[in-house]
């Protein structure tokens, strides 16, 4: 039977200093409020520390500073959004990203999410930079933010 696929996707638009990032919607698990994150002994400056979220102790990461952009989150209306780790690794499976403000929901198709051809290299740890209608979004790679924590993580 040929399903045809969706025409649109929900996805969420996060606010961090120097940007917003782009996910899906299925990927953000909660936002929640800030707070002191419990440190990680030896991390670099963007691992936060670890925030505790219904009984786990997620590994709570700076965007801004993991890619390179000022880092000076934490300030007044700072959230937590809690993302599914997509690794499979049974000990880590939620990263958490320091964000300004609520995430906002939209929707997006093809012809809402066009790919930006600006010429200027993306710093390791974004996969791609799109307009999401007249907003500039980065869509983070996920995949290697989740082996950076990890790597910190089995070195503490």
């Amino acid at each position: 039977m040929n399903e045809a696929l969706p025409q649109e996707i929900r996805g969420v638009l996060i606010t961090v200093t120097g940007g917003r990032l782009l996910l899906p919607n299925a990927s953000v698990s909660e936002v929640i409020t800030m707070s002191n994150p419990e440190p990680v002994e030896n991390a670099p400056a963007w691992l936060l520390g670890r925030v505790s979220w219904r009984g786990w102790h997620v590994p709570l990461v700076s965007f801004p500073g993991m890619v390179g952009w000022e880092q000076t989150e934490g300030e007044l209306h700072s959230r937590v959004a809690i993302i599914k780790a997509l690794g499979g690794n049974p000990r880590m499976p939620f990263i958490a990203m320091l964000t300004q403000g609520f995430p906002r929901l939209t929707a997006l198709s093809p012809d809402v999410v066009v790919p930006d051809a600006s010429e200027e290299a993306l710093p390791e740890g974004i996969s791609a930079q799109v307009m999401v209608r007249d907003d500039q979004a980065y869509i983070p790679d996920l995949a290697l933010i989740e082996a950076r924590v990890s790597e910190v993580l089995a070195a503490a």
